[in-house]
C-alpha cells in the first residue's frame, strides 16, 4: 500500500499522517516511542542497525518494530542505518523528503550502549569504547538534525527531540555517559535558538527508569541493584505519548530550548503510563540546568 499525503495533494490520495523518524528503533526506548506514534496514526520511519533476529545480543529488529507500528493502526518503514555514517543519514532524510514531503518530529534516541556501563570500577578501568557514546549517541544526533532541519523548516510545526536522562546532572554510569545525555540537553537549548522564527521547536526530555529488553537482562544479573528501580520503571511507549502530545501542543515552540522530565510533564499534559503515574526523580538524582538567556554570535 502506498503512503500519501492528501493535504499537499503531492502523494497520492491515503489519508495524510504525521511522519516521523525515531532513530535506534530496533528496541527499547526507541521501539517503544515508534509504537506510540503508530497508536496515533503516524508514519514513523524506524531506523537502526539490527535486521535479522539474533545477530544482536539483545532481541528486536527495525522489521519487527516497524510492524509493530502498522498493527497498531499506523504505518512503519524499516531502514536500515549506521548512524556513524553520515551518508546513510543524509540518504535517510532525502527519501523520507522523496516519499512524504514532510518530516514533524525526529526523535534523536540511537545510543551506543556498551555492555560493561554497569560495571564497578573507574572509567580507566572499563573499556575505552565506552566513549563511544559521544559518537552515536551525541555526534549522530547532530547529523541527523542537521539533514532534518531543512526539511523540518519547510514542514512548519515541527518537533526535534533528543532522549536524555538524570546522569545529565548526577553521576550516573559514568562520564562518557553522563557527558552524552548533557551534551544533548545542550543540542536542544542552543539548536532552538537558530530555529526560533521557523516553527521547529527543539527539546530534551529526561526518561526515568524503563522497562525495555536491556534492563529486565541487567534486572536478571543484578537483581539488588535493580529490583526496586524496575517497580516503578517507565514503559517506552511512555515518552512516545509524551512527544506526541508535545508535538500536537499549542505550547510547542514555548517548550523549546528546554529539558523537560518526562514524568513531570506527562502530569502536567494528562498523560498517564497505561493506569499509571509514574515518579519524577527530581528530589533524588537532580534537576535540568537553565540555560542562560545571553547569546554570542
Amino acid at each position: 500500500m502506498a503512503e500519501a499525503d492528501t493535504e499537499s495533494g503531492r502523494h497520492g490520495t491515503e489519508p495524510f499522517r504525521n511522519v516521523a523518524v525515531v532513530t535506534g528503533a530496533s528496541r527499547g526506548a526507541g521501539a517503544g516511542i515508534a509504537r506510540a506514534l503508530g497508536k496515533q496514526g503516524w508514519h514513523v520511519y524506524v531506523t537502526g542497525r539490527t535486521v535479522v533476529e539474533g545477530s544482536a545480543a539483545l532481541p528486536g529488529t527495525i522489521g519487527a518494530t516497524a510492524q509493530q507500528v502498522d498493527a497498531l493502526g499506523g504505518r512503519g518503514t524499516a531502514v536500515s542505518v549506521d548512524h556513524r555514517d553520515d551518508g546513510a543519514v543524509q540518504a535517510l532524510l532525502a527519501r523520507i523528503e522523496a516519499e512524504r514531503g514532510r518530516l514533524d518530529l525526529l526523535v534523536n534516541n540511537a545510543t551506543t550502549i556498551h555492555d560493561s556501563l554497569i560495571e564497578p570500577g573507574g572509567f580507566w578501568q572499563r573499556p575505552l569504547e565506552l566513549v563511544d557514546i559521544l559518537e552515536v549517541g551525541l555526534r549522530s544526533g547532530y547529523v541527523a538534525s542537521f539533514h532534518a532541519a531543512p526539511l523540518m523548516i519547510r514542514t512548519g510545526g515541527a518537533l526535534i527531540a533528543f532522549t536524555s536522562s538524570f546522569g545529565s546532572a548526577c553521576y550516573m554510569h559514568g562520564p562518557a555517559y553522563g557527558a552524552q545525555k548533557a551534551g544533548v540537553d545542550k543540542f536542544a537549548a542552543d539548536m532552538a535558538v537558530d530555529l526560533r522564527g521557523h516553527d521547529v521547536a527543539a527539546l530534551s526530555i529526561w526518561m526515568g527508569p524503563l522497562a525495555t529488553e536491556r534492563t529486565a537482562r541487567a534486572a536478571r544479573q543484578r537483581p539488588e541493584q535493580y529490583a526496586a528501580l524496575m517497580a516503578n520503571a517507565e514503559r517506552p511507549e511512555f515518552t512516545g505519548q509524551i512527544l506526541a502530545a508535545l508535538h500536537a501542543s499549542s505550547r510547542r515552540m514555548a517548550f523549546s530550548g528546554q529539558t523537560l522530565i518526562g514524568a513531570e510533564i506527562a502530569q502536567e499534559l494528562g498523560i498517564t503510563d497505561g493506569a499509571r503515574q509514574p515518579p519524577s526523580y527530581r528530589d533524588l538524582l537532580g534537576a535540568p540546568r537553565l540555560p542562560h538567556p545571553a547569546i554570542v554570535r
